[in-house]
């Protein structure tokens, strides 16, 4: 009887503790928003940009709203055309392009020269990059249809992209990979994905709403992309406006975020869809000519590949 009571003790200790780690690993940081008034004044009505402060975590944090519609801003993908590395600054984007916000975009190679997109980049319906085919983790080789934003005539969607011979697929989810059990792609459950300019990135944060971290389905399972960093995010609301959203990290007085608690960010502003875009040192935000954070604490912009820029003429 003692037994039997220590044991259902045991499994109650165990489920409180797994639904305490869930709530934890999902709830959204406390974040107070409140609107840069100065800076929207010098923008176009659909463009609003916000910052936000939890400072018990602590954690400092940005977004930009685009709304669709004649009074806001286009947005374009944007590619460093740096000769020597093909890498530049967000303040050098915003410079060169005139766009009054500019957000870091996706992965690249750091180690190449010139740098190379790491996935999926689309720039005026051209495929500069394919979408990543496959990704292998200790031998196995694990098939990839990785989250990506596409920016089209009408608006903006996020979707898990592939690329093959200059066509583009988006499907309704990505291989049902675990750690050490690849999955395959389902063709029935793909369509044809017309857009203008694609940024890929990944994983996925938010589907439908609801918090979606797809970091195994994507392979990112075995890389440091899951830990605590710098972010920078991308969703869609039901609206179908678009957020650009920067955390901080590395630094005292803002931590960064996982991707659970990033993805709970994006739920809490309303994001239907979204997905994580390059972080870390990479994460910068401007606007207006202003840098708004300081990127992973050293008070420097790296340079990066890609962007998205967003114009207001």
């Amino acid at each position: 009887m003692h037994r039997r009571l220590r044991d259902r003790l045991q499994a109650l200790v165990v489920c409180v503790i797994c639904a305490t780690v869930f709530c934890w690993a999902t709830a959204a940081p406390n974040l107070a928003w409140r609107s840069l008034d100065a800076l929207n004044a010098g923008l176009p009505p659909g463009v609003r940009v916000y910052a936000g402060e939890d400072p018990k975590l602590p954690l400092r944090a940005w977004y930009v709203s685009v709304a669709r519609g004649e009074d806001s801003g286009r947005v374009e993908v944007l590619v460093s055309d740096d000769p020597a590395d093909r890498r530049e600054t967000v303040s050098s984007f915003a410079a060169d392009t005139g766009a009054c916000v500019v957000i870091n975009g996706g992965y690249f190679t750091m180690e190449r020269t010139p740098a190379r997109h790491a996935g999926l980049l689309v720039v005026d319906g051209v495929i500069e990059e394919p979408a990543t085919r496959s990704a292998v983790r200790n031998d196995l080789r694990y098939p990839t249809a990785r989250a990506a934003l596409g920016l089209t005539p009408t608006g903006f969607d996020i979707a898990w992209a592939t690329s093959r011979e200059g066509s583009l697929q988006a499907w309704s989810a990505p291989p049902p990979h675990r750690q050490g059990s690849p999955a395959e792609l389902d063709p029935g459950t793909s369509t044809p994905w017309n857009v203008e300019d694609a940024l890929g990135g990944g994983p996925a944060l938010v589907s439908k709403g609801r918090v979606r971290v797809t970091t195994n389905e994507e392979v990112f399972f075995g890389t440091a992309i899951p830990y605590t960093h710098p972010r920078t995010a991308a969703g869609v609301t039901a609206a179908g406006t678009l957020l650009l959203l920067l955390v901080d990290g590395r630094q005292k007085e803002s931590r960064g975020v996982r991707l659970e608690e990033l993805a709970a960010i994006m739920v809490d502003l309303g994001a239907e869809e979204a997905l994580n875009l390059d972080g870390g040192g990479s994460s910068s935000l401007v606007v207006q000519g202003q840098l708004l954070n300081n990127p992973a604490g050293r008070g420097e912009e790296r340079e990066v590949m890609t962007a998205l820029g967003v114009f207001c003429d």
